[in-house]
């Protein structure tokens, strides 16, 4: 994976993980200027997810990592943020979640 690739899949995770911060704070808010937050930051992590697929990186693999890193992520920061419960049967499967993006990072490689 180039440089190129690797920053915008990075943004592409920072992008979703905005957008569903900011789904979350206007779901729970009733604040419409939240909607702003969560248009912005979806449109940023389709965006640079097209721009890490026209670098070359299988969708697979940029698909796993974007999607995991989200899930592993979200949970983390609701747990911060929300107060939400983060049990360590969810921590496992944070553990496992990362664990079989790695795999198949591992495996995509030629």
């Amino acid at each position: 994976m180039n440089t190129l690739a690797l920053v915008s899949l990075m943004i592409a995770i920072a992008g979703e993980l905005a957008g569903t911060m900011s789904l979350r704070m206007a779901s729970s808010s009733g604040r419409k200027r939240w909607w702003i937050g969560v248009v912005a930051g979806y449109v940023v992590a389709f965006s640079m997810l097209s721009v890490t697929l026209a670098q070359g990186v299988p969708l697979g693999v940029a698909y796993g990592i974007w999607s995991a890193a989200g899930v592993a992520i979200t949970a983390v920061l609701s747990r911060i943020f929300f107060k939400e419960p983060l049990t360590w049967v969810m921590s496992i499967g944070i553990i496992l979640i990362v664990g079989g993006v790695l795999l198949i990072e591992v495996g995509g490689v030629h």
